[in-house]
C-alpha cells in the first residue's frame, strides 16, 4: 500500500473513533486495509 493510502486509511479510521494514532502506528498495512474494510466499505450483502 502506498503512503498516501495508509494516511488516508488511518485518518478515516481515526474519525471512526475506535482507534488511537499509537494503535494505529503499530499496525501492518494489512491490519490497516483489513479495518478500513471492516468498518467503510459496502458489499452487496450490506444492501439485501
Amino acid at each position: 500500500m502506498s503512503q498516501g493510502e495508509r494516511t488516508y486509511k488511518v485518518e478515516h479510521l481515526l474519525s471512526y473513533q475506535k482507534f488511537d494514532e499509537q494503535e494505529l502506528a503499530m499496525m501492518t498495512d494489512e491490519h490497516i486495509e483489513y479495518f478500513h474494510w471492516l468498518y467503510f466499505e459496502e458489499s452487496v450483502y450490506d444492501l439485501m
